[in-house]
């Protein structure tokens, strides 16, 4: 029992070690037409382990668009430099609930699938559906597959991958193929569910590189470094105006109580002459060494002086 205690300890130990021995890596996005933007991060021993991976990002992480929840884009890692794991964009996917939503009972449809190639050699597979909101016959629907898989043999053989992605991912792919649709049938929409690259094809070398990229992201760090030191310097300065308007404010306070103090002691010295009697004010008059011959009015004002 002991042995087999220590051999568990020793293997735990491996294990703890084989941890430590990761690194991470960011998960950039294609050069064009994303610019080598970081959408994630990974963990492995080795650069070699990375290679191949799939990371999924929904469309409105990438540009902001909440309209597109609901698209995953797919971008496959394909080579490792330093940290930096840099990927290509490989399909998207609408999530089921999405499209059940959009194809419901009582509604005719045509589901195909269409592979095409573009013009720099990309090979793309689309799965798409017609959706129509009255039932299509089967002899309507093969006419439909045929006018669909012209439009994108079409369209694929005059643009770019870049220029493919763009249209299918803003919707004008999707347009395109409902209006060479809708003269000979009514289409209410046209939903292309997922896409899949089964080949490259030639890529594209406009754009930054991924070392004006590292430059720009270590400008943007030292500038929002420096606002963030600004702001503080600007909270030190407001703090240390508020603690001087709080002392100017006490200083006045103090002498308004001091004024008022005075005031007080003042008052409490000079006694109501007018509420007293004659014979108290010419008590106070002989106290004093004064005269006590006149009127009451007299007597007061001879006080007061």
């Amino acid at each position: 029992m002991a042995a087999k205690s220590a051999k568990a300890r020793t293997a735990a130990r491996k294990q703890r070690d084989k941890w430590k021995s990761k690194r991470w890596y960011s998960i950039r996005a294609p050069r064009n037409p994303y610019s080598f933007k970081v959408i994630g991060e990974t963990l492995s021993e080795n650069p070699e382990q990375v290679v191949g991976r799939i990371h999924e990002i929904t469309q409105n992480e990438m540009d902001n668009d909440f309209t597109k929840m609901h698209i995953k884009l797919k971008f496959r890692v394909t080579e490792v430099l330093n940290q930096d794991a840099i990927t290509e964009f490989i399909g998207h996917e609408v999530q089921r609930d999405h499209f059940r939503r959009q194809v419901r009972r009582n509604r005719g449809k045509v589901d195909m699938v269409v592979d095409v190639v573009s013009e720099d050699g990309f090979y793309v597979r689309f799965k798409l559906v017609v959706i129509s909101p009255k039932r299509i016959k089967s002899s309507m629907q093969t006419v439909i597959r045929n006018i669909v898989k012209d439009r994108l043999y079409k369209t694929a053989s005059t643009s770019t991958w870049l220029k493919l992605q763009a249209s299918l991912l803003d919707g004008n792919l999707e347009n395109e193929v409902k209006d060479s649709c809708s003269s000979i049938h009514l289409v209410r929409s046209v939903v292309f569910h997922k896409s899949e690259l089964r080949q490259s094809g030639v890529f594209s070398n406009d754009g930054p590189t991924l070392d004006e990229i590292h430059a720009q992201e270590e400008r943007d760090k030292a500038a929002a470094k420096e606002i963030e030191n600004t702001d503080a310097d600007d909270v030190l300065v407001a703090a240390e105006a508020g603690e001087a308007i709080s002392e100017l404010a006490e200083d006045e306070q103090n002498e308004e109580d001091s004024e008022e103090s005075e005031t007080i002691e003042e008052s409490t010295d000079s006694p109501d002459f007018s509420s007293m009697t004659v014979a108290e004010l010419k008590e106070v008059l002989k106290e004093r060494g004064l005269p006590v011959s006149g009127k009451k009015a007299d007597l007061i004002e001879r006080l007061s002086e």
